[in-house]
């Protein structure tokens, strides 16, 4: 949800010299312009921004890696028009997500932190995630650090997001479509799909994830001792993500 581009640099690194990849900066988010409306953080708007950002760049035909909010979209592309979507990896996401998941990203988003420099900020979110990430060491949680924080304009380290994008989230309605998701999950059969899990992941459940695994042409891959969600550059990501490449 609060998450931008740079989450992919190193996966879109790896995968350039082959495909055209473009990584996509949610509006709120990163160096995308913030939404004057934040009533507009939905996932409705965020898909009529694809929507706009695939027809300015031609795009008829594309795989999709979407994390979290990314493979909700995903699911509601593949919804609206299945054809153009060549393969799909749903990162740590399903057609249901768990409640309590929710929650712990209700308890955080919004909130505004700040902090006098990039180590206590890295510092603070090894104390806060390091359930997530139990085997990263300091300079990882520094480098995470720089990828969904910003040097802000009064000197201190803020998150790189909008902090209105809870407003929507607040709502009950807001946290989650109340509707059977099943059916967008289903708009992706007969495509190639790998599903991406977090073994501690608070927001795909193992019940879910096998579930989804258990339709034709869906693999599941468990990322041992990570929770919510997978960075794409473990190996097993890495791994899943070629094989799942090599069959489109």
């Amino acid at each position: 949800l609060t998450r931008n581009a740079r989450d992919f640099e190193d996966l879109a690194a790896s995968l350039a010299g082959d495909w055209r990849v473009l990584c996509l900066e949610m509006r709120g988010r990163g160096d995308s312009d913030y939404a004057k409306d934040p009533m507009t953080y939905t996932p409705l708007h965020y898909l009529q921004d694809v929507e706009a950002l695939l027809a300015q760049e031609g795009i008829d035909r594309f795989v999709s890696i979407g994390t979290s909010l990314g493979g909700l979209l995903t699911m509601l592309l593949a919804v609206s028009n299945p054809q153009r979507i060549a393969a799909a990896v749903l990162n740590d996401v399903g057609p249901e997500v768990s409640p309590a998941g929710l929650e712990r990203i209700r308890g955080y988003v919004g909130q505004g932190r700040n902090f006098e420099t990039w180590m206590h900020a890295a510092r603070a979110l090894q104390e806060s995630s390091g359930d997530v990430y139990p085997d990263w060491d300091i300079t990882q949680w520094l480098r995470y650090a720089k990828r969904i924080m910003v040097l802000g304009t009064g000197g201190r380290i803020a998150f790189d997001y909008d902090m209105k994008i809870a407003e929507p989230f607040e709502a009950p309605e807001g946290a989650t479509p109340q509707v059977d998701m099943w059916p967008l999950f289903d708009a992706l059969a007969t495509r190639p799909v790998l599903i991406l899990r977090g073994e501690t992941s608070d927001i795909l459940t193992p019940d879910t994830a096998a579930k989804m695994a258990s339709r034709p042409g869906v693999e599941l891959v468990t990322i041992p001792r990570i929770g919510h969600a997978p960075t794409l550059d473990e190996p097993e990501s890495i791994a899943a993500i070629g094989r799942l490449l090599a069959r489109v």
